[in-house]
């Protein structure tokens, strides 16, 4: 008992408890499956890449900026209300999940040079939301057919993935110590044998609770330089500057045939930067015909990012953990059409193409006399196949249409169709990637896929003189099915021989709804 006491000291002591990074929750952070820019963007579905001549085009198509004839000034703030969910008046656990959200902020300094061939050089600065994760949901599941949590931490703890790692900083260790709010020290989550080296789980568990409430965003900031030649060939180049800064809370509930067993809460912060390029041209082929089409080529964005997290098991002491990882993302390739009627009307399409299984995950480089010396600077190579195996290419479809019955006004409406990147029967079997040294510091069971996304906006524009003023409804749509935790381990010969009665269960996941609102106000000058 003495070294079972110290185990648990040394692990509340120590740094190194962090809820991994993974697939679903690199997904989370670095998907770009949102619209968000100036209102004018939003409310033509940011289906602009041919179009041109707004700011928020330099994340999507940066030869866009080439189309400016004059400078311009502008910034975009709203509100985004999430729809899913069993709360109150928008509520989750007494937090209001309804927030303001600053989206936008640019300038575009347009330089006239009226050569024979070249007509104008622009410059732009650009702060825009890639992503906002402000968002929550419950998900309950009373058909767990017997099965725990805590029957996947025993097979963790037993040893059953072969983690090459081998240390108890993770769930499954503070899940095999005692609890030391118990003075006799001899409560413990998991049951060990004689050897101390086989666990069980003693529990049979008749319904789980999960609630996940995160906020922040993916922010971008864009720098662009971009070149008009003979108004028929645009040119450009941004160069993107990423942070995110993600935030999470969540709690975890699971209840035994006579009530209420045990609680796993996570409080996780989630912040890095990242770099990317973009690289675009807009040609119009026809000289006294306004069609033109676009082409946008996008790298990877590099991303290193550091995980920092309170995380608690019932009643044991609340811990403080962190861990660093690099990640790249996939290319992202784009290709666009447009064209004006006159002075009153303007359609835009727009289709991209991105494959999310082609993420890469790694640790950034430390000092030999660091605690990650053991894996710095290396690829999570197990991790990456996971992702390869989970993820799929992605397709989006964006349209566009902007009316103006009278010059001061403009009428909008957009549309998106963002494909499932999840491919079918997709898991997170723990014990697989038992190569990944980010399974080491794993306190979480859980993942969740989502649906394909649809997004509907409708907007309106006001221009006097040398000022406008836009403004934007989003509606998106996305469906999700949430796990408490893989199944697989069940058909695992030890589970089959320790369980044999509830070898082979399996439990369904739980639908989520994930749709929100989001209104949006531009407001600029042009000069």
């Amino acid at each position: 008992m003495k070294t079972r006491y110290f185990m648990m000291v040394t692990l509340l002591c120590a740094t190194s408890i962090a809820q991994a990074q993974d697939t679903y929750l690199n997904d989370r952070v670095t998907a770009t499956d949102d619209l968000n820019g100036t209102a004018r963007y939003v409310g033509m579905g940011g289906a602009l890449g041919a179009l041109g001549a707004d700011i928020s085009v330099i994340g999507s198509n940066p030869a866009g900026i080439g189309l400016y004839r004059k400078n311009e000034v502008g910034l975009t703030f709203g509100a985004v209300v999430p729809t899913g969910g069993k709360w109150d008046s928008n509520q989750v656990n007494g937090e209001k999940l309804a927030k303001g959200s600053f989206d936008q902020i640019g300038l575009v300094w347009s330089l006239k040079i009226d050569g024979d061939k070249l007509k104008y050089v622009n410059l732009a600065a650009n702060y825009q939301k890639k992503a906002n994760y402000n968002q929550g949901f419950f998900a309950d599941n009373s058909h767990l057919g017997g099965l725990s949590q805590m029957d996947v931490l025993a097979e963790l703890a037993t040893g059953s993935g072969g983690n090459s790692y081998g240390t108890d900083y993770n769930l499954a260790g503070l899940a095999a110590v005692p609890n030391l709010n118990d003075a006799s020290l001899d409560n413990y989550y998991l049951q060990y044998d004689a050897t101390g080296k086989v666990y069980s789980n003693p529990y049979s568990s008749t319904q789980n609770k999960y609630a996940r409430h995160q906020w922040g965003a993916l922010q971008a900031f864009d720098f662009n330089a971009s070149f008009n030649v003979k108004d028929r060939f645009y040119t450009g180049a941004s160069v993107g500057m990423d942070n995110i800064s993600y935030h999470s809370w969540s709690d975890y509930m699971e209840y035994k045939v006579d009530g209420f067993n045990y609680s796993l809460h996570n409080n996780r912060e989630i912040s890095g930067y990242g770099v990317n390029v973009k690289l675009g041209v807009i040609v119009r082929p026809i000289e006294d015909n306004p069609f033109r089409f676009g082409i946008t080529m996008e790298t990877p964005t590099w991303y290193r990012l550091h995980n920092s997290t309170y995380f608690q098991l019932d009643k044991s002491q609340e811990v403080e953990s962190y861990l660093e990882t690099t990640v790249r993302t996939p290319w992202r390739g784009r290709v666009s059409l447009g064209s004006t009627v006159d002075k009153y009307l303007a359609w835009g399409l727009e289709y991209e193409f991105a494959n999310p299984s082609k993420t890469k995950m790694g640790y950034p480089n430390y000092y030999s006399s660091d605690t990650y010396s053991s894996f710095s600077g290396t690829a999570d190579f197990d991790m990456n196949q996971h992702t390869k195996n989970t993820l799929r290419g992605q397709h989006t479809l964006r349209l566009g249409l902007e009316v103006k019955p009278i010059d001061e006004l403009a009428i909008r409406v957009g549309y998106n169709f963002i494909s499932n990147r999840y491919k079918d029967n997709p898991s997170f079997d723990q014990f697989l990637l038992h190569s990944s040294p980010a399974m080491d510091y794993e306190t979480s069971t859980d993942y969740m896929t989502l649906d394909a996304t649809n997004i509907v906006t409708f907007g309106l524009g006001y221009k006097y003189k040398k000022f406008f003023a836009d403004i934007a409804y989003k509606y998106r749509t996305q469906g999700g099915k949430f796990y408490a935790f893989d199944t697989s381990f069940t058909s695992g010969s030890q589970f089959k021989q320790n369980n044999p009665t509830l070898a082979g269960t399996t439990i369904d996941p739980v639908d989520v709804d994930l749709n929100r609102h989001q209104v949006q106000l531009s407001l600029g000058f042009k000069f």
